[in-house]
């Protein structure tokens, strides 16, 4: 037989029941930066995949590694880009790639040129994309829009995935109602300092 248990035992059961049961802790809002993490050494590798090279072509690799920081704060690749994220919006010299809240159908607009503007929306959340370096889930799309003509677009699609960075990057020729894939690069391995 077991003995009875004793009340102090009973209100600590009691009070664990509780605060098992009450309200969860606030979970933090996630940003721009979760989606592309920025540090000196960190380095993707990309195959090219496009459908508008040759075959022979097709499988080749870059290799994109952040090699220095610059005083307005920018991470400098070894492809000559520069990012830099804040609360609001992951950026390059020139535009806005990624923006607060991380929800579909979110845009913003980016002006890259007297003549250029390109237009952002967030197509998905919470896409799982499977590359070479493995799969991803939760992860951001965001479709870049740019006028190239009379009834001509050029569309460029990048999946983010939480803390690796782009995993995925589409563009388009959109010419009337008929897309016709140019550009498809996926992310082949990644190394991310401090991790």
């Amino acid at each position: 037989m077991r003995p009875p248990m004793h009340r102090s035992t009973l209100a600590l059961v009691g009070l664990a029941l509780a605060c098992a049961h009450g309200p969860a802790a606030p979970s933090r809002q996630v940003t721009p930066a979760d989606y592309y993490p920025l540090a000196i050494g960190n380095q993707w590798v990309f195959v090219d995949e496009s459908p508008s090279l040759p075959a022979a072509s097709r499988g080749r690799t870059r290799t994109v590694r952040i090699v220095s920081r610059d005083a307005a704060g920018y991470f400098v690749d070894t492809e000559r880009g520069a990012l830099r994220a804040d609360a609001d919006c992951l950026h390059d010299r020139d535009r806005r790639l990624l923006c607060a809240p991380i929800e579909v159908g979110r845009t913003w607009s980016s002006v890259v040129s007297v003549s250029s503007t390109e237009r952002y929306e967030i197509a998905a959340v919470g896409e799982t994309v499977v590359t070479p370096a493995g799969r991803f889930d939760r992860c951001v799309r965001v479709r870049a829009t740019n006028r190239a003509g009379a009834g001509a677009q050029i569309v460029l699609e990048t999946t983010y995935a939480p803390g690796v960075g782009p995993v995925r990057i589409e563009t388009f020729a959109v010419v009337g109602a008929a897309a016709s894939p140019q550009v498809r690069a996926v992310l082949a391995s990644y190394r991310l300092e401090g991790r």
